[in-house]
């Protein structure tokens, strides 16, 4: 096992492959303090994304629906945790220029690096489950198409990811953002018709008893918090902050930092409002009128209009839709080319690893989708999250256990409350997945 390579070393270490996005936003030496911050604004709202793809919507809506506003607090929670943990990826791949998945490649045994490697992969095919099956609902409630063909019609995204490489790395983050900011006005539009109990938003906010003691209840938060905290976020944040042409004083990457944790917070309370708002949404739209199983999308879609009794509601749902799986597309791939280089150090072609976790995506979802009909995708994608949840510790302790290592990070490692906390929310996160597959196991 290696612990004794120093930041500079890692530093001067030859990064052929991603040298093209490594470094290649001009960071300026001076200027005023918005000038500086706005260089750095853009990668946090590429994370922002997977905390709020499809795969949120489902849970949400049925968290919302069964239990109103009760896991409001789980959706808070969640959130809070992703800036800390967010904010370690950010220092360790500004501080150690490194990713994650390089970190585990450099510093564990390699057997042990393959493993960690599986299991990103599996969290990044369940991520592309839930994206390929949003999708697809989405196009078939605005256009009518069966879902199968929809599903089908996924693997188009792959030119889309071509044509964003090829734009640039500042132009996919504005392409992001863009999405970002239509998924938001949609959802604010929907609140605003609305019209959701501020007192009872307020008293979702509150832990209850209920959640630790009924399986049905866990089960659905342990999605939310899956689908909100999502492994292959940190190992994206760790790699797309190092595309800021980082000086190399201390002072300068202190500065980075600090810019990097306040871009990805901005951002992460942009993914809060969104997921808040599905469920409160699904609180007040469908809890409140007597529909607590309300967990499809495509049901949700026909019952928003004539409950709001606004038809353009639906309309807003369906874009939304379509716009966060345009989006978790392209992070997807992005986080999938980082993991397989980082861990195994194999290149491959954006578009073609696209098409590649694409159509693995497509095949559990079309068998169900044909077998057990369009109904049984909504349960597809609560358990793709619950997935995420369960692969969640293997990237979060390595992240913690590397940026509280002086050996890695040097002067720039993480203040011991700093680690303290995340090493907390890790074992949190630990405690409730095993308390899942314990229900799981005793029936």
């Amino acid at each position: 096992m290696e612990t004794n390579v120093t930041p500079a070393t890692t530093a001067n270490a030859p990064a052929p492959q991603r040298g093209d996005m490594r470094r290649s936003v001009h960071v300026p030496e001076g200027g005023r303090f918005l000038r500086r911050l706005f260089v750095f604004l853009g990668p946090g709202y590429l994370v922002a994304t997977g905390y709020m793809d499809p795969g949120n919507w489902a849970t949400a809506l049925a968290g919302g629906s069964k239990f109103g506003t009760a896991l409001l607090f789980v959706a808070v929670l969640s959130s809070l945790m992703a800036i800390v943990l967010q904010s370690l990826a950010a220092r360790l791949g500004v501080g150690a220029e490194l990713d994650l998945a390089q970190a585990c490649r450099r510093h564990y045994p390699f057997p042990a690096a393959v493993g960690l490697w599986i299991l990103a992969e599996i969290g990044i095919f369940a991520t592309d489950l839930a994206e390929v099956i949003g999708t697809a609902i989405g196009l078939q409630l605005l256009f009518g198409l069966p879902l199968a063909v929809g599903i089908l019609i996924t693997v188009l995204d792959t030119f889309l990811v071509l044509a964003l490489e090829r734009a640039g790395f500042r132009k996919i983050e504005l392409f992001v953002v863009a999405m970002l900011a239509l998924i938001a006005f949609s959802f604010l539009a929907q609140l605003i018709m609305a019209r959701p109990d501020l007192a009872q938003i307020a008293q979702g906010l509150v832990p209850t008893r209920r959640f630790f003691t009924d399986p049905e209840m866990l089960y659905i938060g342990l999605g939310i918090l899956g689908a909100t905290v999502m492994p292959h976020n940190l190992f994206l944040h760790s790699f797309v902050v190092q595309t800021r042409a980082v000086a190399e004083p201390l002072e300068k990457k202190r500065e980075a930092i600090r810019f990097a944790v306040i871009d990805s917070t901005l951002a992460l309370f942009l993914a809060l409002f969104v997921n808040g708002a599905i469920l409160v949404l699904a609180a007040a739209v469908f809890h409140a009128t007597g529909h607590t199983e309300v967990a499809e999308l495509g049901e949700a879609y026909r019952l928003i209009a004539p409950l709001l009794g606004q038809p353009v509601a639906a309309t807003l749902f369906a874009v939304a839709l379509i716009a966060c799986g345009l989006n978790s597309t392209v992070t997807a791939t992005l986080t999938g080319q980082i993991v397989m280089e980082g861990f195994v150090r194999l290149r491959m072609k954006p578009a073609t690893r696209r098409l590649i976790t694409r159509c693995i995506a497509i095949a559990p979802a079309i068998g169900v989708t044909l077998y057990a009909g369009e109904s049984a995708t909504a349960q597809l994608l609560v358990m793709s999250q619950v997935a995420l949840s369960v692969t969640l510790p293997f990237a979060v302790v390595p992240l913690v256990a590397f940026t509280a290592q002086r050996s890695v990070m040097g002067e720039l490692v993480a203040p011991r409350r700093t680690t303290a906390l995340a090493a907390l929310i890790a074992a949190v996160i630990i405690a409730l997945n095993g308390k899942l597959l314990w229900d799981a196991v005793a029936g």
